[in-house]
This record gives structure tokens, C-alpha cells and sequence, in this order.
């Protein structure tokens, strides 16, 4: 992610009163979201080792679901991983997790596992 400084923007356009705002706005959205997404992704690991892993086992080698680990997962399509976290798959324990967590957060959840970042 590339750094916008506020003296990135040319003059012309500190003269309009509501791009001041937003230049400051955007900025400070700059310096907060580092520390968000890390708060997201520990969450995030804890969402995966702790309610996925009660199904997928710990180990992620599987259990009452199918295993999950990145070798299980080497071929399949991070958006179809994600599709299935969000949305469950019918007639078997897998719930869907849509109502709990974003698009964007089962999508991170996917290729968290398809990496194999896990303890």
C-alpha cells in the first residue's frame, strides 16, 4: 500500500475547504489501518483456530469436517474457500458464517489457510 503525504497534493487544492477535510481524514484513516488490520487478522486466526478448528480438528487435519490444511486446499480457489465459509455447505455440519464475519474476511480467512500461517 502506497503512502499519500499531505504534501503529495498539489496546492490548487488546499484552497477547497472539503478536500481539507477529507486530505485529513484520508491521512489519519492512512495511520489507523495498519494497527486495524492486525487487530482484524489476530481475531481472524482466533476465529480459525478456535471455531474452525473444533470441527477441522486443532491440526486442521481434519474431524468431524474434511481437513483444511494448505495441502488440502492446494487446488482450490481462494474465493471458492471463502464462498463456503460464508455461506455454509447444505446438509452437513458446516454452518454458514455470512451473518458473522464480511466478504473480505472470510476471503483473508482463505488465504490464511491456504498459506498455512497457523501455530
Amino acid at each position: 500500500m502506497a503512502i499519500v503525504r499531505w504534501t503529495d497534493v498539489p496546492e490548487i487544492y488546499w484552497q477547497m475547504p472539503m478536500l481539507k477535510i477529507l486530505a485529513i481524514a484520508w491521512a489519519t484513516i492512512a495511520l489507523v489501518a495498519p494497527d486495524a488490520v492486525a487487530q482484524d487478522a489476530k481475531r481472524l486466526e482466533q476465529i480459525v483456530t478456535q471455531d474452525c478448528g473444533s470441527c477441522h480438528g486443532l491440526t486442521r487435519k481434519g474431524g468431524l469436517g474434511r481437513p483444511i490444511t494448505p495441502q488440502a486446499l492446494a487446488d482450490a480457489d481462494p474465493e471458492a474457500i471463502a464462498g463456503i465459509i460464508l455461506d455454509g455447505v447444505p446438509g452437513t455440519a458446516m454452518p454458514p458464517w455470512r451473518p458473522l464475519i464480511t466478504e473480505d474476511e472470510a476471503l483473508w480467512m482463505a488465504n490464511y489457510l491456504k498459506g498455512g500461517k497457523h501455530k
